[in-house]
């Protein structure tokens, strides 16, 4: 029997691991093109070798994603093959598989997208079908990727499908989120039993500078309670002392729905926390006042290591588990790139020697990605790369080329050195845990 992800990681070293961008937004419609990154990346086709890539750096395990669009493409029809070759290739290559079911983009079959009112049954039935068939091969489950998203981008700015606006729209999507959230969890939980572990994820978020104004303070306010409001509702710590139970009341929310979110809690084995030094910090300007987002983006301030250790702390104090650093890069230069390489792992080492629980270390992703830019755009998809990777994606008459770069002999240093080092904090070497 594998090991519960949670022993696997708090038995040794820190674990180093990867990520290949799984964005699915499949919905079209005029001025909008569908996204599906493994399309764009071209990963459909490429997987094999992709896989051979993160082999290759010493990634001991992978965030990656099933494309729900494709293997549930009519109501109760499912296609696993291209998913079958993949996860089955994973695990004989020694990589972990941590499998974001939900990274964003529902079915074109379901109407209404994440407002449709089955919803939270829709999602739970294909996670337990995806745990059912991979059930001898995977074990690590994240029910939803950054589900503050979510609720942002479906919710709150109506950029994508089901293209709701405002707190009242935010609400609504939390709340289907979340319940779909559990749903799922529970789902895998009865399937998988003791097998199963949790990584749930979510983007951190950082609010600074004029917050106190007048103009700002409740705005303000809300974004920072607001940041962790789906996880506090999977996680059923929305009760009578929740300071955003009188907007939940406001717009929609009901006790009963409350209460029964409360009543079946889905907690984390390990919380995941995404954190891009560049953007996870959005600066409040006096008298500015921006929407947020890509239509009306505030200004972001780079906060560094010490953003990332504040959001890390406060996660784990939080919710009482574990923590990962399930993303994080810069989009810059390959100097740059290594330069956060260097000072990030260097600031977690810090954080476990003072007794921090963080188990594990995802640079993302594995090869640069598309931005969302691109949905919106009408040019070609070079127009959209973001320089993130540990390889570099490369336009080619045979496509979309993967380019190493020294960000990845980087990283193959860092992950080596941590694989082979003795970890004093259990005084045990890394050969004696195994």
């Amino acid at each position: 029997m594998r090991r519960s992800l949670t022993d696997w990681y708090t038995e040794g070293p820190l674990r180093f691991g990867l990520g290949i961008e799984n964005t699915f937004v499949p919905q079209g419609g005029p001025g909008l093109r569908p996204i599906d990154e493994y399309e764009l990346t071209e990963h459909y086709t490429r997987w094999r070798s992709d896989l051979d890539l993160a082999s290759g750096v010493g990634a001991e395990f992978l965030r990656w994603g099933i494309p729900w669009h494709r293997v549930n493409p009519e109501p109760g029809r499912w296609d696993w093959g291209w998913t079958d070759r993949v996860i089955g290739r994973m695990v004989e290559l020694g990589i972990r598989p941590i499998i974001d079911l939900l990274h964003y983009g529902t079915p074109l079959w379901l109407e209404g997208q994440f407002a449709a009112r089955d919803y939270p049954q829709r999602v739970a039935e294909y996670a337990v079908a995806a745990a059912e068939r991979y059930s001898d091969l995977v074990t690590d489950y994240t029910p939803v990727n950054e589900p503050m998203i979510h609720v942002l981008f479906c919710g709150e700015y109506g950029y994508w499908p089901p293209y709701l606006r405002g707190e009242e729209g935010a609400v609504q999507l939390a709340l289907a989120i979340a319940k779909g959230f559990q749903a799922t969890q529970h789902g895998i939980r009865e399937m998988l039993r003791d097998r199963a572990t949790f990584v749930h994820v979510d983007a951190s978020m950082r609010y600074v500078g004029a917050t106190d104004a007048p103009e700002h303070r409740e705005t303000a306010e809300r974004l920072r309670h607001q940041a962790y409001l789906v996880e506090d509702l999977v996680t059923g710590r929305v009760g009578a002392d929740h300071p955003l139970l009188e907007m939940l009341l406001r717009h929609g929310a009901d006790e009963d729905t409350l209460d029964d979110l409360a009543r079946r809690p889905a907690h984390p084995d390990i919380m995941g926390v995404n954190y891009y030094p560049r953007h996870s910090t959005e600066v409040f300007e006096p008298g500015v006042h921006h929407r947020g987002g890509f239509a009306d983006p505030r200004p972001t301030r780079d906060d560094g290591v010490a953003g990332l250790s504040e959001v890390l702390v406060e996660y784990a104090r939080r919710y009482e588990a574990p923590v990962m650093l399930t993303e994080t890069c810069v989009t810059g230069t390959v100097a740059e790139r290594i330069d956060w390489l260097h000072a990030s792992v260097a600031e977690i080492d810090r954080l476990r020697a003072g007794g921090l629980e963080v188990v594990g270390y995802t640079w993302w992703p594995l090869f640069d990605m598309y931005e969302w830019t691109y949905r919106h755009g009408s040019g070609p998809r070079s127009d959209h790369r973001l320089t993130m990777g540990l390889y570099e994606l490369v336009e080619s008459e045979g496509g979309v080329e993967r380019r190493r770069t020294a960000v990845a002999d980087a990283f193959a240093a860092v992950a080596q050195r941590s694989a082979s080092a003795t970890w004093t904090g259990t005084e045990r070497t890394m050969e004696e845990s195994r």
